[in-house]
């Protein structure tokens, strides 16, 4: 893990507000609405709220558990300190294959993005070769060892936040009350279609779970963490139901056919060049996002190896500084996701394989209750144990209703993870 910030280097409470907002605002956003209407109808609006709930209520258990430490680690810390080192490992080790997932998930989205602006483009074989160029690129820019952060996080902001205001504040006014009716589509509303719709939005709710991991580098984190991760959840909230929303008052039933929902919404709202406009800026967006991403995703595996949780092999670096083991391990791996299915497909599998870490974390509250009762903290769960278990009942139920495949390759990380556990604590390096 990084190491602790000094004082002054440390993040303050609307910094990191604004560090989770833009964490959870990701490509999902521009692509996933189209979904929403396919599953579920217009009443995919309702399943936002759902999602957000379920999103807040995980939320509130990583900020209980963020209560009690100050330092990096986020739930593999917490699963550690509640279960020992073998839950811990588990959770460690799946971070990094959940960050490779999502990884391979932008990979196809920033394909489809290019697909919304040229059409040509808009097939499995024109996927694949544009995935694999941005992936090799992508080694290749990491290995040289360039660093373009700044730039990245500027260019992302903008890309991403503009088009998204632009749909809702110009959509407001060109919906149509009809195309909300009927609101519940008789043959879509089933508690199947409703759990498939709720798994699937719920990928555009991820990334408040990385918050916690840079805990050391805020100030007071455990005051401010838990009512950033509140604030943050929250205002996105408002702005993912508000696109829903505008996208289905505006497009109606041709939402559900849209691969590209954003830019056509718009494209009916200021024609070519307004489709065009949002088509830029989501390129821009999910292409500074893959950056980012590449960026950070081999460092997550060599944080494991620093931590002696992984083969020391994945933290070799080149004259550089570059980790080019892990750069190169990472985006086989992700290659090999992204061919493998649609954005959507990708979305799915990457929500589900987050519950292997919000498990465990909502658990550990109520390890913590009797094992940290004591312990002066500055937030705390009100309600005692209802709001764990709520989120517990919540993520089993739609669990339960997640294809076996997505259940496979979602948790399948947590199997391949026990050889490695055995390994390292045959070597003495895990505690």
């Amino acid at each position: 893990m990084k190491s602790e910030a000094s004082q002054s280097q440390k993040i303050g409470f609307w910094s990191i507000v604004l560090l989770g907002i833009n964490g959870i605002i990701g490509s999902g956003i521009f692509l996933l609405p189209s979904a929403g209407m396919k599953l579920f109808g217009p009443a995919s609006i309702v399943v936002l709220f759902f999602d957000a709930f379920l999103a807040f209520v995980i939320a509130m258990c990583f900020a209980d558990c963020a209560s009690f430490f100050s330092k990096n680690g986020g739930p593999y810390l917490y699963a550690k300190e509640a279960f020992g080192g073998f839950v811990g490992y588990e959770v460690g080790f799946v971070t990094w294959v959940i960050r490779i997932i999502a990884e391979a998930t932008l990979y196809v989205a920033f394909a489809t993005a290019l697909g919304g602006l040229f059409p040509d483009l808009n097939n499995p074989t024109a996927k694949n070769v544009i995935v694999t160029l941005m992936a090799v690129s992508l080694v290749a820019l990491n290995v040289s060892g360039v660093k373009l952060t700044a730039l990245i996080s500027n260019v992302v902001t903008v890309g991403k936040l503009v088009p998204i205001a632009l749909v809702i504040v110009f959509g407001l006014f060109f919906m149509k009350g009809s195309h909300f009716d009927p609101f519940f589509v008789s043959h879509l509303t089933t508690s199947n279609n409703f759990a498939t719709t709720a798994i699937t939005l719920f990928y555009i709710f991820t990334g408040f779970e990385a918050l916690p991991v840079i805990a050391g580098e805020m100030t007071n984190a455990k005051k401010n963490l838990p009512k950033a991760l509140m604030i943050a959840l929250s205002a996105v909230a408002l702005v993912y139901v508000l696109v829903m929303t505008v996208s289905v008052g505006v497009m109606g039933d041709q939402l559900a056919s849209s691969t590209v929902p954003l830019k056509d919404t718009f494209e009916k709202i200021a024609g070519s060049f307004g489709g065009d406009l949002i088509s830029l800026g989501m390129v821009l967006s999910v292409g500074g996002i893959c950056i980012s991403s590449s960026f950070i995703t081999p460092r997550s595996g060599v944080a494991l190896a620093e931590n002696k949780m992984m083969p020391k092999v994945l933290a070799k670096k080149n004259r550089k500084n570059a980790p080019y083991v892990a750069i190169v391990f990472s985006t086989v791996a992700v290659l090999a996701i992204a061919y493998s299915g649609t954005f959507t497909t990708l979305a799915q599998i990457s929500a589900v394989s987050r519950f292997a870490q919000f498990i465990p974390t909502c658990l550990a509250v109520l390890v913590f209750r009797h094992t940290k009762k004591d312990e002066a903290r500055d937030f705390r769960l009100p309600l005692g144990p209802v709001i764990p278990i709520v989120a517990l009942v919540i993520s089993v139920w739609l669990l339960w209703h997640v294809t076996k495949t997505d259940l496979v390759w979602g948790f399948g990380a947590l199997v391949v993870a026990v050889p490695f556990y055995f390994i390292t604590k045959q070597r003495g390096t895990t505690e």
